[in-house]
């Protein structure tokens, strides 16, 4: 008997036969012989018993969730085949696939599931606030602490993006929205945002004296704006020259007069007489050594004609006219007195043998001299080239035509 096989019972039984034939009559009759046979007989073949080998499915590893398992063969078989799996997620994340997964025959579970991130971060921006423009600005700067940001599930923060200034900024006049946006790792996204509203404090607004002009910082009448008042050439401010926008809306002082320019002659020198002058008018000094002087006559009729020009651009006419002890020295109406003329023709170097003329700017200085009879509109583009400044351009240009 071999092992590990059933055991085979051979029986033989031999039986010989063998015939002869003999007449008998009249026909034949056997005779027996001795006869051989064989049986053979086989006992039941016994089986086996059958090993199988178990069949496993991989691991389960449920990020950012769990799995709840039952096998049928209980213990340590909880990825074998049959094995069923409930899953479930963290807070914060949905679970993408069946809920209820099975180890298959094939060594592969039944559905592929997972836990997606799905809650966005939470953001909190800054509270929402109100400033009030600088003094003689109309802006403000505008501080505050950046948007908070947590995420619901790992914590991390993958991208946080201002919409708008940065702390610190100057803001102008109205309402401005900053807005944050922010992402997790798994790209949920949340925004929120905020106003910053910026008000300037006004006064109202001012008007211009009656023969002058103001020149304003700022907007000209908003909290700590300045407006200073000056008068035309040939007037004289009277009262405060200066006024600021209040934080009540008011305004400083009250507003000044400008009155026709009073000339005191009655001097002892001819800086004292120019002082008047400084600043305030331009000054055209003709003398001739006679009133019947051919050049003078024709300079003196066309200055006549352009009053209005002249006036327009702060020229004052003085004459120094005669030769002593008949010279006549005047500013319109008023008479100069001897020592003045003469202090004049020395300190702007003036000859009596003929006629000339001297054009003194607002500074005090020579600025041209003429020894011939001028158009008054080439002393006007003389002086709208060169000695305008830019508040009288600005003025030239808004009364162009108040002379035509």
């Amino acid at each position: 008997m071999l092992p590990g096989t059933s055991s085979l019972l051979l029986c033989l039984w031999t039986k010989v036969v063998s015939s002869t034939w003999y007449e008998v009559g009249s026909g034949y009759a056997a005779a027996e012989r001795r006869t051989n046979e064989v049986y053979i007989e086989e006992t039941p073949q016994v089986s086996l018993p059958e090993y199988r080998v178990p069949q496993w499915c991989h691991r389960l590893n449920i990020y950012h969730g769990e799995a709840t398992c039952y096998s049928p063969r209980g213990g340590n078989y909880l990825s074998s085949m049959g094995t069923r799996c409930e899953l479930s997620c963290n807070r914060g994340y949905r679970l993408i696939g069946q809920r209820s997964i099975q180890c298959l025959p094939n060594r592969r579970w039944s559905g592929i599931t997972y836990c997606r991130h799905i809650e966005p971060p939470k953001l909190r921006c800054p509270e929402s606030r109100e400033r009030i423009a600088e003094p003689d600005k109309l802006t403000t700067t505008v501080y505050w602490d950046p948007a908070r940001a947590t995420d619901t599930a790992d914590g991390i923060i993958k991208h946080v993006t201002l919409h708008g200034p940065e702390p610190g900024s100057e803001f102008p006049e109205g309402e401005h929205v900053i807005r944050y946006t922010v992402y997790d790792q798994a790209y949920n996204r949340a925004t929120c945002k905020f106003a910053v509203r910026v008000q300037v404090i006004r006064c109202p607004v001012l008007k211009p004296p009656e023969h002058g002009y103001l020149s304003c910082t700022s907007a000209g009448n908003n909290y700590g704006a300045t407006c200073e008042y000056h008068c035309d050439g040939g007037y004289e401010r009277q009262g405060a020259h200066l006024r600021v926008c209040q934080s009540t809306r008011q305004w400083s002082g009250s507003q000044p007069r400008c009155t026709p320019m009073q000339i005191n002659v009655d001097v002892n020198s001819v800086a004292s007489l120019m002082d008047q002058f400084y600043d305030k008018r331009r000054l055209l000094i003709v003398s001739a050594p006679d009133p019947s002087d051919r050049y003078y006559k024709m300079q003196n009729s066309m200055l006549q004609q352009a009053t209005c020009g002249l006036d327009l651009r702060h020229i004052t006419i003085i004459e120094l006219v005669g030769l002593p002890p008949h010279e006549v020295g005047r500013i319109h109406e008023h008479r100069l007195s001897d020592n003045i003329i003469e202090g004049l023709r020395q300190f702007l170097h003036i000859t009596r043998s003929r006629f000339n003329m001297v054009f003194v700017g607002k500074d005090g200085v020579d600025r041209d001299r003429y020894i011939q009879p001028v158009t008054p509109e080439e002393l006007f583009s003389f002086v709208d080239t060169y000695l305008l400044s830019s508040q009288e351009q600005l003025q030239r240009e808004q009364n162009r035509d108040m002379c035509e």
